[in-house]
């Protein structure tokens, strides 16, 4: 179970401290907490018909590119409609990201979508500074949920 065995001096005195493996970490999650599954969103009156989606991670949000050396950071790439690419941001393989805000909060752009309007599915995916999806298990951690807008 233990990988190392780490020698620390407390006192002058030699101690050996077991050092659990990086695997012990806990594996990244994501979900998507608002809106829930099977809820009807009123869409923004924006050209954008934007609303708000919150996440939430056991990583550290932040936009693209501010994680430094912080492993355990990350931002999240979100697609409407996911099976068909029909609602991304002209010319890029996504609707949107945190990037615009940090932390968990994401606009969902569906003005994008051909309709805007009716059953869609939100998708999030988190990737680390380099846009490169999260693997747990070598699949990317994801969330999916199924609404109705108005």
């Amino acid at each position: 179970m233990f990988k190392t065995l780490v020698r620390v001096a407390v006192a002058g005195l030699p101690i050996w401290l077991a050092a659990l493996p990086a695997a012990a970490q806990e594996p990244a999650r994501l979900e998507i907490v608002w809106p829930v599954e099977g809820m009807d969103v009123p869409l923004g009156t924006d050209a954008e018909r934007a609303i708000g989606v919150i996440v939430r991670s056991n990583f550290t949000l932040r936009p693209g590119g501010q994680c430094g050396t912080d492993a355990r950071c990350g931002h999240i790439h979100m697609k409407l409609d996911p099976e068909g690419n029909t609602c991304n941001i002209p010319g890029r393989p996504y609707n949107s990201m945190n990037s615009d805000f940090g932390g968990d909060l994401i606009a969902a752009h569906f003005g994008h979508c051909p309709t805007p309007t009716g059953a869609h599915v939100i998708g999030v995916l988190l990737a680390d500074d380099h846009h490169r999806p999260i693997l747990v298990d070598g699949q990317p951690v994801t969330a999916l949920i199924r609404v109705t807008t108005r």
